[in-house]
């Protein structure tokens, strides 16, 4: 009324409790210019809905990254899997932060926020060959040193039995690497080696891999991985655009089939929704990629609420010492354009985020639905402009 600020930054989180590890997939390619295969919110003009609730913004800003943490922990979400790359001319060579794509997510703007002790951090390696992939001497001499100075040793890192946990995206690419499963098992174990010599009691690897057999899961083990998890459901319809009643049965029968195998290994990953429809133009065609040939599905933030819980009554049926019994995966925070995402939207809001603070936590909070722009602090978008999405959103919806 009187134009009064009552806050002058981002308001402290009051996070939600949760009895586990509530663990989000995070996509840090949404600094202008960094993801190299993608325009980032360039590429969504015409889909105005995909517009996060903030607007567009600079990802290198850590004053976005603080609104973030406030909204994750808020509704449960209390550790960031950031995709971790490193360029492919940096293979063999000492890293440093200039040598990493889309690095500036944790050292721009994590490492930089008022927030950030409130939340846990790890890294999912992805080695790509279009990135920058290891091998056994990369591992120990070059990867080892500079993720153990610059996360393992920080004090929000994801460590458990004091014991850093690294993702792996995934296993199949490391598999050209080590095409013995015994000689990545040496590798895991000389960084396992050397993090004790660091202060830790070992590391843990987990694998990225959807295949749901017997011989997948005793690979797993034989070539070092403690768990296996997924950066999504690994729900793969027959067809585009079935119902949601068929996903919301289907999606969990694939987690069944996993812990059939075996209980004790398998985390669950429960998706939204999955539409790459931006990603499906001849540029990405072009490029090697498929995405115009995959399964899209949606879920409403209702029926994801639904499924949460089918998986929750399967993991609290697990053994006590099951690994999905410690830790839960979310897809995914930012995949805007790939067309996964929780984080805060024009077209869903909060809810997907109120899916998961109202099945994974103790609902002991009163989150805090005030936008930057109710509070006359949005302005942390100087790289992308303001796209006029009028016409567009007649287009769409008929407003």
């Amino acid at each position: 009324m009187y134009n009064i600020k009552l806050e002058s930054y981002v308001p402290e989180p009051k996070p939600a409790t949760s009895d586990r590890i509530v663990a989000a997939h995070y996509y840090a390619a949404w600094k202008k210019g960094a993801p190299g295969l993608h325009n980032g919110f360039d590429d969504l003009h015409d889909y105005p809905e995909r517009t996060p609730l903030m607007g567009y913004y600079d990802e290198e800003n850590p004053t976005v990254c603080d609104w973030e943490i406030k909204w994750a922990l808020e509704h449960g979400i209390n550790c960031f899997i950031h995709c971790w790359y490193r360029k492919k001319e940096n293979m063999g060579k000492p890293v440093t932060v200039n040598d990493l794509r889309c690095g500036h997510g944790l050292h721009e703007a994590f490492f930089h926020a008022k927030y950030q002790k409130d939340m846990k951090f790890a890294i999912m390696f992805e080695n790509s060959p279009r990135w920058g992939t290891t091998d056994a001497e990369d591992m120990i001499e070059h990867l080892m040193p500079f993720w153990m100075e610059q996360y393992f040793k920080r004090d929000n890192y994801l460590c458990i039995d004091n014991k850093p946990v690294l993702f792996v995206f995934y296993q199949q690419r490391l598999s050209e690497v080590f095409p013995n499963p015994e000689d990545q098992k040496a590798a895991f174990d000389a960084c396992r080696e050397y993090a004790k010599s660091q202060g830790f009691d070992g590391m843990i690897f987990g694998c990225c891999d959807y295949e749901a057999t017997k011989e997948a899961n005793e690979e797993g083990i034989a070539r070092g991985y403690d768990f296996r998890f997924g950066y999504s459901a690994g729900y793969f319809p027959e067809e585009s655009y079935p119902s949601e009643e068929a996903t919301v049965e289907l999606m969990p029968e694939h987690f069944k089939q996993q812990i059939a195998i075996d209980p004790m290994r398998f985390l669950a990953t429960p998706s939204c929704f999955r539409d790459s429809t931006p990603r499906c133009s001849q540029h990405w065609i072009d490029l090697g990629y498929q995405f115009h040939l995959g399964k899209f599905w949606h879920l409403s933030p209702e029926n994801y609420r639904i499924v949460l819980r089918k998986y929750k009554e399967l993991i609290d049926a697990l053994p006590e010492n099951a690994w999905a019994k410690r830790m839960i995966m979310i897809d995914n925070w930012n995949e805007w354009d790939e067309g996964h995402y929780v984080a805060p939207s024009h077209e869903f809001g909060f809810k997907y985020l109120q899916a998961i603070r109202e099945e994974f936590t103790k609902r002991d909070n009163l989150p805090d639905y005030r936008t930057p722009q109710d509070m006359g602090l949005s302005n942390f978008n100087t790289s992308w402009g303001e796209p006029d999405f009028s016409e567009k959103c007649r287009q769409k919806f008929g407003v």
